[in-house]
C-alpha cells in the first residue's frame, strides 16, 4: 500500500471500512509532501476503520475509529503520522477538538461519551449519557455545552460546559426530546450535528430521510430548513462555516454546499463537491482553505487488510 500511495502523491488510494474486523491496526507513516505541498490523500493504518475527524488550530488531525476507539494523530501539512491514542475498546464515532487540547468523542452503541487529553489520550471523564439502545454518533462544541446525537434514539444529549469550560459531573447531562417537524424513522436518524450561523439554533441531519433540521436548544422542537426541495441523501457529517454548510453525503461521495440565512431556517444548494478518491467518507473538518474527510468505505467488507484514508479537498 506504501508503495503505490507514494506513486500516487496527489490521489492516493481509497481507504476505509465499516464496523467489525479483526487483527490490531498497525501504525503507518504516510509520505512526505514538497515543501509548502499538502498532501491530498492521507494514509490512515490498514483495518483502522475510520469515521469521525477533528483538527486542532495547529494543524494537528485526529481520526478515530470504530473497531477499538483508538485515535490516529497525524499532521495535516505532510501526512505523518505523529502518535495514536489508544482507545477503549469500544468505537469512537464523531468527534470534536476543542481550545484546552480536549477531545469530546461519541461512543456509538455504547450509549456513552468521553472526554480525553488530546495530547495523551488519557481519559479526563466519561459519561453515559443512555441506558437505552442506542447508537452516540456525533458531537458539536458550542460555547456553553457539547451536544451529542442518537441515531436510535429521538433526543438529542447536553453535556453543559461551566465557566473555562469546566466538565460538569458525570450526572449532569441533560437529555432533549426532539419534537415538532421531528418523525422518528427506521434506520439511521439524528447523525451529524451543528450550529447555525448565527449560534442560537443547532443544525441536525436524519439520515434514513435525507432532511435537514433546526432545533431549539431550549425546547427541542425541530423545524425543517427550507433547502426549496432539495434533499440530502446519506447525509452524515455537517460542517458550518460563517454562513455556508457542508454536509457530507457518505454512499453518493458528496459533499453538498449550501448558503444558509443567519439563523439557519433556510438555504440553497449552490455546489455538489466529489473527489475521484472519496470512497463514502462520512465526516468533515476544516484547516485553512481546505475540507478533509475520512474515507470509511461503508460498502466494503472490512479485512485485516482493508486500507483506509483522509482525502483533503479544496474548499
Amino acid at each position: 500500500m506504501f508503495s503505490r500511495i507514494v506513486a500516487r502523491t496527489l490521489s492516493a488510494t481509497a481507504l476505509g471500512a465499516l464496523l467489525l474486523a479483526t487483527g490490531t491496526p498497525t501504525a503507518l507513516a504516510a509520505p512526505q509532501a514538497p515543501p509548502g505541498h499538502f498532501q491530498d490523500v492521507i494514509a490512515l493504518p490498514d483495518a483502522f476503520q475510520p469515521e469521525g475527524i477533528a483538527i486542532g488550530p495547529g494543524g494537528t488531525g485526529y481520526v478515530g475509529s470504530l473497531v477499538d476507539g483508538d485515535v490516529y494523530v497525524f499532521d495535516v501539512r505532510t501526512g505523518e503520522q505523529i502518535t495514536t491514542l489508544q482507545g477503549p475498546g469500544t468505537p469512537s464515532v464523531g468527534l470534536k477538538i476543542d481550545n484546552r487540547g480536549r477531545l469530546f468523542i461519541a461512543g456509538g452503541p455504547t450509549g456513552q461519551a468521553r472526554v480525553v487529553d488530546a495530547a495523551t489520550g488519557a481519559l479526563i471523564q466519561s459519561y453515559t449519557l443512555t441506558t437505552e439502545p442506542s447508537f452516540i454518533n456525533d458531537v458539536v462544541l458550542t460555547h456553553d455545552a457539547a451536544w451529542f446525537t442518537d441515531s436510535s434514539q429521538a433526543q438529542l444529549y447536553k453535556l453543559p460546559l461551566g465557566p473555562g469550560g469546566a466538565l460538569p459531573d458525570p450526572d449532569a447531562i441533560e437529555v432533549l426530546p426532539l419534537t415538532g417537524d421531528w418523525v422518528q424513522q427506521p434506520g439511521i436518524n439524528a447523525n451529524g450535528i451543528a450550529e447555525t450561523p448565527n449560534h442560537q439554533a443547532l443544525l441536525v441531519i436524519q439520515s434514513s430521510t435525507g432532511i435537514l433540521f433546526r432545533v431549539d436548544p431550549a425546547t427541542g422542537v425541530a423545524t425543517t430548513v427550507d433547502l426549496g426541495g432539495v434533499v440530502l441523501t446519506n447525509g452524515d457529517g455537517l460542517l458550518v462555516v460563517g454562513r455556508t454548510l457542508y454536509v457530507v453525503q457518505n454512499l453518493s461521495n458528496t459533499v453538498a454546499v449550501i448558503r444558509l440565512n443567519a439563523a439557519g431556517t433556510s438555504g440553497e444548494l449552490v455546489d455538489q463537491r466529489t473527489d475521484a478518491d472519496f470512497q463514502v467518507p462520512t465526516t468533515i473538518a476544516r484547516f485553512g482553505n481546505a475540507l478533509y474527510l475520512p474515507n470509511a468505505r461503508f460498502d466494503t467488507p472490512p479485512t485485516p487488510d482493508t486500507e483506509y484514508s483522509v482525502v483533503r479537498i479544496e474548499r
